[in-house]
């Protein structure tokens, strides 16, 4: 079977898929009666391929590849897993095992780069949001499970991984990339004084418990005499989204910070509890496509709140809370069982966080894409005065106030989901095309 071919049917079979689904959730009568209608015919869609196409089929991969896009189409975080796999999953989800670093979510069928854990191998690589993987060790990742390959991506400290990346920024074919698999540490924040009694503090991950290590930083940063901050949050992915709740309580002293909604998860309220903030002086967040999770949860409630003013870029859209629904046959399908949501009502998961002030993080007008390595310079925020647009940005906000400040007119153009912004160059087209 061609490739063109096999996505064809992907495509359709995940399409009567996501309409059966969607027919079955409105409930009975006609909705469900066109559900199941649609199903007849995804049926003998793949009865009539089986049947007449020019040879026979694989039909084992025609159906997980129609599963797995219909969880991509509805969940880029879902996976749907055999016994074997989830059994191994199991086993992984209970260890810290040796890692290299990426946090993924689906992505064009393939896996998608969210983030990496700054001092990973990743990092060290320079693989960043937006950047497809597709490949592992010579198996490709077109319908591989999420939750897998995370699983396949873990192992003994000193062995290595070799992938096959799709760096979307510079528009090029894949190359090759080996990764050295470690334990990965916790990095620490990066914790500056700036001009003018402002105080800077770099958060790159947000794990379980980090909430109470970025309120001792926050208490010395207080103690030093500071009186504004700049709260930096990009590339800031790995961690959960949970983490975020207490997060943005060290800033917010009341009202809703955030709350948590499913089909069968019954909404719930998480407020703000005086007690628990330590910096009542103003804050500027800095955040951009490679902001996720529990980082987002935390800037939308700091920004629903009026708490803070957010410069950079639309966030990645990645907060849930996720679990594995096992199957009969001892598999499981892992998805999104509730999303968090701002007050306002637009889960963080589907739109992202948008920035009070659009500031693209870098300014190439002018220049050649030729002459710029794009994966080089965005690598790390450089977070010093005067060769960080969107630092300066914020350093000007909490200067002038937020009224007096103008971002760029067409930076917030940046797609969810990790997509180059709208100041960067403009390269050659990627053969990966961007998430909608």
């Amino acid at each position: 079977m061609t490739r063109s071919l096999k996505l064809g049917i992907v495509s359709i079979s995940s399409f009567f898929l996501v309409v059966l689904i969607l027919g079955a959730v409105l409930g009975q009568g006609k909705a469900a009666e066109e559900a199941y209608k649609h199903f007849a015919v995804y049926t003998e869609v793949l009865s009539r391929i089986k049947s007449e196409y020019v040879e026979e089929p694989d039909m084992n991969s025609v159906t997980l590849g129609a599963l797995n896009g219909l969880l991509e189409s509805v969940d880029p975080y879902a996976s749907y897993l055999s016994a074997d796999q989830f059994k191994q999953y199991l086993k992984s989800a209970d260890s810290k095992r040796p890692a290299v670093g990426l946090v993924l979510a689906r992505r064009a069928g393939y896996l998608g780069i969210v983030g990496t854990v700054p001092g990973s191998a990743a990092a060290e690589s320079n693989l960043l949001p937006g950047d497809v993987i597709e490949s592992v060790n010579g198996v490709s990742t077109r319908d591989m499970p999420l939750a897998y390959a995370q699983v396949l991506l873990e192992g003994d400290a000193g062995t290595t991984v070799e992938m096959s990346v799709i760096r979307v920024r510079k528009g090029t074919d894949s190359e090759p990339v080996k990764l050295v698999r470690a334990a990965i540490v916790q990095p620490g924040f990066t914790e500056k004084k700036l001009a003018d009694n402002v105080a800077y503090l770099r958060v790159p991950t947000l794990e379980a418990g980090r909430a109470t290590q970025v309120k001792q930083a926050l208490q010395r940063i207080d103690k030093s005499g500071a009186q504004k901050l700049v709260l930096d949050l990009r590339y800031c992915a790995a961690g959960v989204a949970e983490e975020g709740i207490p997060f943005a309580n060290l800033f917010v002293d009341k009202g809703l910070l955030t709350y948590l909604q499913g089909q069968k998860v019954p909404r719930k309220d998480f407020t703000a509890a005086p007690a628990n903030v330590v910096w009542k002086k103003p804050v500027v967040v800095l955040m951009n496509r490679g902001t996720a999770a529990g980082c987002e949860v935390a800037a939308s409630a700091m920004v629903s709140s009026g708490r803070a003013k957010a410069v950079g870029e639309r966030s990645y859209g990645d907060a849930a809370q996720r679990k594995a629904v096992t199957m009969d046959d001892g598999g499981a399908v892992i998805l999104s069982v509730a999303k968090y949501y701002p007050p306002e009502g637009k889960s963080i998961q589907d739109n992202g966080v948008p920035p009070s002030i659009a500031v693209a993080e870098f300014d190439f007008t002018g220049q050649s894409p030729d002459d710029i390595d794009l994966n080089s310079l965005l690598k790390a925020p450089t977070a010093i005065p005067g060769e960080d647009r969107q630092l300066d940005k914020a350093l000007e906000v909490l200067q002038k106030g937020a009224d007096a400040v103008k971002g760029d007119v067409d930076a917030d153009e940046t797609v969810k989901g990790g997509d180059t912004g709208a100041k960067l160059p403009k390269l050659p087209a990627s053969n990966v095309p961007k998430k909608q």
